[in-house]
This record gives C-alpha cells, sequence and structure tokens, in this order.
C-alpha cells in the first residue's frame, strides 16, 4: 500500500501470532496466539487449546514450546523469541526460563493473570538462573482487540 509504514521484524512476527490466535478463535479457544523464531525463522507456531485437548496446560507457548522441542529435538532454545499475543501467566513465563528462551515480545498486557508486568514479575526474579529479554507492546490494540471481540461474542454482546 503507497505510503504505508514497513512493518518491523517484531510486528511481522507478533502478525503470524495474531494468525494463530484466530485460529484458536475459530475453535472457540480463547484467542492467544505464539511463534518462536531463531535466527528469522520460524521454528513453531500454535495457539491456545486447553479446551481442545483437555489439559489445562495447553496455553499457547506452551503448545509452541512443545512443538518447538519435537522438531528441533531439544527442550531448549537459546537465542530464540517467543512471540505472543498476550502477556504470558506465571506458568509459561516460567515455561520461557525452563527452555532458555532469549527473548520474549508480547501485544496486550493481562492485567488479571500477566506475570511478566501485570500481576507479578515473574522474569525479573533474581533467583533464576536464565534471563528473558522482554518487549511489550508490540501490535498492542490490535491484540488487545481480538481478546476483547471474543469475549464481547462469549457474552452475547455484539
Amino acid at each position: 500500500m503507497p505510503g504505508a509504514e514497513p512493518l518491523t521484524s517484531d510486528e511481522h512476527w507478533m502478525q503470524q501470532a495474531l494468525q494463530q490466535a484466530q485460529l484458536a478463535a475459530d475453535l472457540d479457544e480463547v484467542p492467544i496466539g505464539a511463534v518462536l523464531v531463531q535466527d528469522s525463522r520460524l521454528i513453531a507456531a500454535g495457539y491456545n487449546r486447553p479446551r481442545l485437548s483437555d489439559d489445562p496446560s495447553a496455553h499457547a507457548e506452551i503448545v509452541v514450546l512443545r512443538n518447538a522441542g519435537r522438531r528441533v529435538g531439544n527442550y531448549r532454545f537459546p537465542g530464540s523469541t517467543l512471540y505472543v499475543t498476550v502477556e504470558p501467566c506465571t506458568m509459561c513465563a516460567g515455561a520461557l526460563v525452563h527452555a532458555r528462551v532469549g527473548r520474549l515480545v508480547f501485544g496486550a498486557a493481562e492485567q488479571k493473570s500477566g506475570a511478566v508486568h501485570s500481576t507479578a514479575e515473574v522474569l525479573d526474579n533474581p533467583s533464576l538462573n536464565h534471563r528473558v529479554a522482554v518487549t511489550a507492546g508490540v501490535l498492542e490494540q490490535t491484540c488487545a482487540r481480538l481478546l476483547q471481540e471474543f469475549f464481547q461474542r462469549k457474552r452475547g454482546k455484539v
């Protein structure tokens, strides 16, 4: 489109995460999507699926880490970046540390259960043996709108 600003790398990958989130919404799951990237290459993608899989741990971040582990034959991903549409919860933030993800990029804050900035600062715990760099707010409004619209539909307000 003439005059449009080119997407940054973070925006490009967040768009990919948003596509995953839409897949979740289409299946009536909470629309959260994630992708894991290393050396400018997609390693794995996934979306929220706890209801579909009867698994309370099947958050988008965990699904991506599982997919990535199977793909690369390892459970650690040093130097990788995880893009997720919503701020991770405590479980997912802990998994990022254990997986040695190098960087987290998230879109919308999660005021009720976000454990990176909103309700806790899990990744800033000085006793952890791995640090995950964090970039927040990439395509924040788009990520938040997807969630808001999903819950409005669920509540019959649309």
